[in-house]
C-alpha cells in the first residue's frame, strides 16, 4: 500500500501539516522535527509528490520513458512513435536515458515516482526485479523481463535470429558469425541467438557490451574478421551491422561477393539513408501503439493483461547478401 502525508504524520509523532512544512522547507522547523519527519518517510517509503500537489490531485497525465541509449537509431524512432501515440491520447512524456547506468536508472525511477507519473515504459535493464516492484505507478516493458508481474512488449526475437540464419544459408554462407549485444540470458533479445543457433549450432559468437565505443568495437570487429575470415555476419543491431560494412571496406573485403551481412532493427533511418543493408525488421511503429494501449489500459485499473506480447518480423531486403 503507497504510504501518505498523514501516514507520515502519524509515525513521526506530529501533524500533517508539519509534514507538509518540512517536505515544503517553509516556515521555522526543529532540527529534532525535521528529523523526525526524514526518518518517517525513510521508513514507510514516501516520496514527495512533487508535481501533483500544484495539481489539486488531478492526475498529472505524465508518462515516464526509460530507454539505454536514446541517440541510438532504434530507440530514437521507437521513442517518437510513443511520444506521439501519447501526445494524441492527452498525455506528456518525461524522457529518460538511462545510459546502462544502474544508479542513474534508479534515480529516474524515485524522480518519476516522485512525480506520480501515471504511468511508465522502460526499455531499460539495470535494475533488480526489487526495484521494479517497489514501484506503484503501472509498467510496460520492452524487450526486457522487469519483474514477474510486468507485461513485455517485443518483437518475435527468436524468429528474427533464425530468419537470419537461414537467409545466410541460403545465400551460400559457410563460416557465419554471430555478433551480440549484452549476454543477458534473461531478455528477450537473447532469443535472437537462441534461433540463430537453432539453424546454425555451430556457428561462431562475440558478444561486444554496450558500453563499448564504436572505436572499441571496430577494434573488436577487425580482430574477429581476422581471426574467423567469415563469409557472413549477422549483428543483433543495424548500427553494428553498419560497422562491419564500414570496416569491410577499409579492409577491402567486398559485399556480397567475400562478406554477405544481416542487421536487426530496420528502422527508418535504414530504409532511407542504407537501403543497401539487408536487415531483420521490426514492426516499431505497431509496437509503441501497443505498449500505449497496454499501458493506458493499466492506468485505467485494467490488469486483465497477457504478460508477454510478441509481433511478428519481416525481412528488409538489401544488396548486402
Amino acid at each position: 500500500m503507497v504510504a501518505k502525508l498523514t501516514d507520515v504524520a502519524k509515525l513521526a509523532g506530529v501533524s500533517p501539516t508539519t509534514v507538509s512544512r518540512v517536505i515544503n522547507r517553509r516556515g521555522y522547523l526543529s532540527e529534532k522535527t525535521i528529523a523526525k519527519v526524514t526518518q518517517a518517510m525513510q521508513e514507510l517509503g514516501y516520496r514527495p509528490n512533487n508535481l501533483a500537489r500544484s495539481l489539486q490531485g488531478k492526475s498529472a497525465k505524465l508518462i515516464g520513458l526509460i530507454f539505454p541509449n536514446i541517440s541510438h537509431i532504434f530507440y530514437a524512432e521507437l521513442i517518437e512513435y510513443l511520444e506521439r501515440d501519447f501526445f494524441e491520447a492527452g498525455y506528456k512524456t518525461i524522457i529518460c536515458n538511462s545510459e546502462h547506468n544502474s544508479e542513474k536508472e534508479k534515480e529516474y525511477l524515485e524522480m518519476l515516482e516522485a512525480n506520480q507519473v501515471d504511468g511508465i515504459i522502460s526499455g531499460s535493464h539495470n535494475l533488480g526485479i526489487s526495484d521494479y516492484n517497489r514501484v506503484t505507478a503501472p509498467i510496460i516493458a520492452f524487450d526486457r523481463n522487469l519483474a514477474p508481474n510486468i507485461p513485455v512488449v517485443s518483437s518475435d526475437n527468436f524468429a528474427g535470429g533464425a530468419l537470419a540464419a537461414q537467409t545466410l544459408t541460403k545465400a551460400g554462407c559457410q563460416n557465419i558469425v554471430m555478433i551480440t549485444g549484452n549476454d543477458d540470458s534473461d531478455s528477450p533479445t537473447a532469443r535472437r541467438r537462441i534461433g540463430f543457433s537453432s539453424v546454425l549450432p555451430d556457428a561462431t559468437y562475440i558478444n561486444l557490451s554496450s558500453d563499448f565505443s564504436p572505436v572499441r568495437k571496430m577494434m573488436e570487429i577487425k580482430n574477429l574478421m581476422k581471426r574467423t575470415k567469415p563469409d557472413g555476419v549477422f549483428t543483433s543491431d543495424d548500427v553494428t551491422a553498419m560497422l562491419v560494412m564500414k570496416l569491410a571496406a577499409e579492409l577491402g573485403i567486398s559485399i556480397p561477393e567475400q562478406l554477405k551481412i544481416i542487421g536487426y532493427d530496420g528502422t527508418a533511418f535504414i530504409e532511407n539513408y542504407v537501403p543497401y543493408l539487408t536487415t531483420v525488421k521490426q514492426p516499431i511503429k505497431d509496437i509503441a501503439k501497443l505498449m500505449v494501449e497496454l499501458l493506458l489500459k493499466k492506468i485505467q485499473g485494467d490488469d486483465d493483461l497477457k504478460l508477454e506480447y510478441i509481433l511478428p518480423i519481416t525481412l528488409l531486403p538489401g544488396k548486402s547478401i
